[in-house]
């Protein structure tokens, strides 16, 4: 039994920390921030792919309960014509579709899962520093604790610090010219079927909106960004102009995304696109990266949480069945890294579609009509969701 130091309790180490747990190792998750630190925060989809990893530990049905069912997608164009009605990622055999979840729920009801199992999460631990022992590894946390353990595992994002303690020269993330932003419509009555999710490449802005059960209405969009923006910029980002300034990017297409914009009591703040075409080392002999601090993926892939749920299974399923540690992160490499940076990849291409320019839509439309009149034999898209991770099978 391996005790397994997670840094970050995020949706890659609460699941590895639950899969490590089933496997038989000792799991303590330190939280950089405060058990009360989530706040209502955007949306996220968990596809299929995602959703079948977290069966055999057991969690599939409770985050089907925390989110809302998205089986279709329908497709328009900012004009209101409608290019497609298609099912959502496919489904699983048992009918499961792909969930559309509070990310804020998803953290919350995980962590809440993990305590019920008996795994110890210490909040406020912001990790420092570590360095590996003779038989071990060291982290050292800015409030001064310090924690020993056989191996460290940084799911701690974008901006990992163990990323970087792992290798210094670890690039930083590729900035993707494109701000996010969402938020919750109430008191609307659209003709929209609950769960389907409405996509539309519009003039100025991807909008995409889905009618919850309860009435309410979820929605985000893209806005194309070309530089950087800094935290002052983002924070001034907000109030009564901030929204005036997407409905009125809105409101030149004939949809009612400028309609659900105006009625959403709160926008969410915007914040940048990021990715990682490659990270160069993920590892060490008693240190490994999984998540967004390995492969960070543009949303647009709709794949980011997936990724991170199948990386924390994987590790846990080598952790299991291969006898030495650096040997185990040798094969979760292996067994990861091709896949995760093909869909990095693909991502970047569905983001590029979202942010044509304004003489590029004309083209960008064009293609999207004429792609849904004949689809292609093969979804090129369809890589990342069929792919499935056998539990009970030995690691090679």
């Amino acid at each position: 039994m391996a005790r397994v130091l997670i840094a970050g309790g995020g949706i890659a180490g609460t699941v590895a920390a639950i899969a490590l747990h089933e496997t038989g190792h000792e799991p303590v998750i330190h939280e950089a921030y405060a058990r009360t630190a989530e706040g209502a925060g955007a949306f996220l989809a968990l596809a299929v792919n995602g959703l079948d990893a977290l069966a055999p530990l057991g969690l599939k049905e409770l985050v089907e309960d925390w989110g809302l069912a998205m089986p279709r997608i329908r497709i328009c164009l900012g004009s209101g014509r409608e290019v497609a009605d298609l099912t959502a990622d496919g489904r699983l055999p048992d009918g499961t579709a792909r969930q559309t979840l509070r990310r804020s729920d998803l953290y919350v009801g995980l962590r809440d899962e993990a305590v019920r199992r008996g795994i110890e999460i210490r909040y406020g631990r912001r990790l420092a520093g570590a360095r590996e022992t003779a038989d071990g590894v060291l982290a050292t946390f800015e409030d001064g604790s310090s924690s020993a353990g056989d191996l460290l595992v940084g799911a701690d994002g974008l901006r990992s610090r163990v990323r970087r303690i792992i290798d210094p020269q670890a690039p930083p993330p590729r900035y993707v010219p494109m701000l996010n932003t969402g938020g919750l419509a109430d008191g609307l009555r659209l003709d929209d079927e609950p769960g389907v999710m409405q996509m539309t490449f519009g003039k100025r802005l991807f909008f995409a909106h889905v009618v919850h059960p309860d009435g309410g209405v979820w929605w985000f969009t893209n806005l194309p960004w070309k530089q950087e923006p800094t935290p002052a910029e983002l924070a001034a980002m907000t109030g009564d102009a901030w929204r005036e300034d997407l409905i009125r990017q809105l409101a030149v297409d004939r949809t009612p995304a400028a309609e659900i914009v105006r009625a959403t009591h709160e926008v969410f703040p915007p914040w940048a696109t990021y990715d990682f075409p490659s990270v160069p080392v993920w590892r060490t002999d008693r240190m490994v990266i999984i998540g967004d601090a390995a492969h960070a993926t543009s949303p647009a892939a709709g794949q980011g949480a997936s990724m991170a749920i199948e990386d924390a299974v994987t590790l846990a399923r080598c952790l299991r069945d291969v006898a030495s540690i650096p040997e185990a992160l040798a094969v979760y490499e292996e067994l990861r890294r091709e896949r995760v940076e093909a869909v990095v990849e693909r991502g970047k291409r569905i983001g590029y579609a979202r942010r044509a320019s304004s003489a590029g839509r004309v083209i960008r439309d064009f293609l999207i009509t004429r792609a849904f009149r004949k689809p292609p034999e093969k979804d090129p898209n369809a890589f990342m969701w069929q792919h499935r991770i056998d539990w009970e099978s030995p690691v090679r």
